[in-house]
């Protein structure tokens, strides 16, 4: 079994050392500098911090606009008001402190390198009402989903994957071909896409169409 590379990150010296001692000695993983992981790879950041607070959400910033996003966050306390912004930069598991044992990290970081994801029971659930509250307050009534996309965007795409031109799009949806540019500019405008192709890819990539 190869191990997995980590890096830590830690606000105080003192929970740094404690975790190197108790991770080293493990052959499932093997702890690395940040400096010395390569491009593109699978390393996980195991970042432990008291609370989500300005510190911890900077060093979150810096680990995602790096392309960070295998990383296991061991908290003290954690607050279900954060949970959406906690995943949405990039956390794929989270422990609190005083169940984060050796086995557990070990665990956590092996599942996070293979693209897992694990919360707490409690924790999951209160992330699921937080997104469905999003979902029925924010999202429907602009008539989009989760992805951030309309059923009418939605179908523009897939007739886009399907070969039509926008002349032919217009006319089987009783659309302007000026409607159907609209409803293509603002995906490609909301996603920061290219082009028709880029748009398509991009939606099939994320399972949007």
């Amino acid at each position: 079994m190869e191990p997995v590379q980590v890096v830590l990150h830690a606000i105080d010296v003192i929970t740094r050392a404690g975790l190197d001692a108790a991770l080293r000695p493990r052959r499932e993983v093997r702890l690395v500098a940040d400096g010395d992981r390569p491009d593109g790879d699978r390393t996980v950041d195991l970042v432990v911090a008291e609370t989500w607070d300005p510190r911890t959400e900077t060093l979150f910033r810096r680990l995602h606009a790096r392309g960070r996003h295998r990383v296991v966050l061991v908290a003290g306390e954690i607050d279900n008001a954060h949970l959406l912004e906690i995943v949405g930069i990039g956390v794929a598991a989270v422990v609190r402190r005083a169940e984060a044992t050796p086995d557990t990290l070990v665990r956590l970081v092996r599942a996070t390198a293979a693209g897992d994801g694990a919360l707490p029971p409690d924790l999951l659930a209160g992330l699921l009402d937080r997104v469905a509250r999003l979902q029925r307050q924010v999202l429907s009534p602009r008539g989009w989903d989760l992805a951030g996309v309309s059923a009418r965007e939605a179908q523009v795409l897939r007739m886009i994957a399907d070969g039509l031109e926008t002349r032919e799009i217009a006319e089987q949806l009783c659309y302007s071909q000026r409607t159907v540019k609209g409803i293509l500019h603002d995906v490609t405008s909301r996603f920061q896409l290219r082009n028709r192709a880029h748009a398509v890819a991009f939606a099939l990539r994320e399972g949007l169409i």
